[in-house]
């Protein structure tokens, strides 16, 4: 446990979580907790409004001193699955010969025709 004399330093925050917001939502959340957050890979962040993060640092919940800068991505970054945008999942393709063909009611004989024949 760190001890801190009274009025010397700054207290300690938790990081918000910020992956799966808007970039806006993301600066208002660090805002609130008294964060700065920082885009390495966006030199207009300050612009960039509903691009989604995907990646951040320091972790959820991690303790830091106020006024730190919590680093945000909005791009996977190489080997993490990016580059290729959103993916639909791929089913198995449907059997081979198309659409079967309807079976047609069966005819007499049965129970029920039996009844229906019945006065």
């Amino acid at each position: 446990m760190r001890v801190t004399p009274k009025g010397f330093g700054t207290p300690e925050v938790r990081v918000p979580r910020l992956v799966g917001l808007m970039a806006v939502d993301a600066r208002e959340s660090a805002r609130a907790q008294g964060l700065s957050v920082n885009a390495p890979d966006r030199p207009d962040f300050h612009l960039t409004v509903v691009d989604y993060v995907v990646r951040q640092y320091p972790q959820p919940g991690t303790e830091v001193p106020r006024d730190s800068v919590v680093h945000v991505w909005f791009d996977f970054g190489e080997g993490d699955g990016g580059g290729g945008g959103v993916r639909e999942p791929r089913g198995p393709l449907p059997p081979a010969g198309g659409l079967q063909r309807e079976l047609e009611e069966p005819r007499g004989g049965g129970a029920y025709a039996l009844a229906l024949s019945c006065p």
